[in-house]
């Protein structure tokens, strides 16, 4: 695949093989992912979120959410850290109260780590959320696709084999029933698809501009439904969890294989 940033795989497994701290997982997942390409456009605190003592890290848990439920089950793993896609800060100052102090209290108190890494696992052209859907999906000819403030975050490419909807549902592992809407209004057998996972329902007007026969993402909106009718594309709405679980996973197949370190995914589904 190929993508817009810079992003320097890991070549060197003897460069992990020491001591795996908190400050070692941070350069790498920093080499790994574009997190320094898109500080000035993603404000959601990606990196450490929360920090732990100064102990080895022998279990990393993923997950796609940094919540209660998350955190409960890192901790029943064992883990040290957790890898989030959804962190706990946006972009702005948070009270700590209620719900927010409860989560952080857990975290401290069982000395788990909080890593977050929103828009840069979406974009990567190998461990990210599209790219692991366009892969599952065994796509070619791949090129990044979807504007999102000034830099493409998506892919788009083509089917070696026609697919209907339902057999593209097969590859990602959904049913009709899992997806929080499904339109069929394009052709039956599809050739070209794009992908942007997550809350981008209204970028399929970019789909439509280029010609896909299919659009998959996450969300569903009431607004597009006669745009897509219209317009006759195919628009899968798998799910914003269903979509953004790709990311996680790959990163944590990646880091167990370069580092050793132990590695599990939290799977906490929300059903949309």
């Amino acid at each position: 695949m190929v993508g817009p940033f810079s992003c320097p795989y890991i070549c060197a497994l003897s460069r992990y093989t020491e001591r795996m701290d908190l400050q070692g997982l941070d350069r790498y997942f920093k080499e790994l992912l574009p997190l320094a390409d898109l500080e000035s456009t993603d404000h959601s605190l990606n990196g450490v979120q929360v920090e732990c003592s100064d102990k080895n890290i022998e279990h990393v848990a993923f997950a796609v959410d940094a919540c209660m439920a998350s955190f409960e089950r890192a901790a029943e793993v064992g883990a040290d850290l957790l890898f989030v896609h959804h962190g706990l800060f946006w972009g702005r100052s948070v009270a700590v109260i209620r719900s927010h102090y409860q989560r952080l209290k857990f975290l401290l108190d069982h000395d788990i780590a909080l890593y977050a890494v929103h828009l840069p696992l979406d974009v990567h052209p190998e461990f990210g959320n599209n790219a692991g859907i366009a892969a599952a999906l065994s796509l070619d000819q791949i090129e990044p696709f979807g504007f999102h403030k000034g830099f493409k975050i998506g892919f788009k490419g083509r089917l070696p084999k026609p697919l209907t909807v339902d057999e593209a549902l097969d590859r990602l592992g959904l049913d009709r029933a899992a997806c929080t809407a499904l339109l069929p209004f394009g052709p039956e057998q599809n050739r070209t698809v794009g992908i942007i996972s997550g809350g981008a329902v209204l970028d399929v007007d970019q789909a439509i501009r280029e010609g896909l026969d299919l659009y998959i993402t996450g969300d569903a909106l009431h607004q597009v439904y006669h745009t897509c009718l219209e317009e006759r594309i195919n628009l899968v709405c798998g799910g914003h969890y269903q979509t953004e679980v790709w990311g996680a996973r790959l990163v944590a197949e990646k880091l167990a294989a370069d580092t050793g370190v132990k590695t599990s995914f939290v799977d906490v589904p929300t059903g949309l």
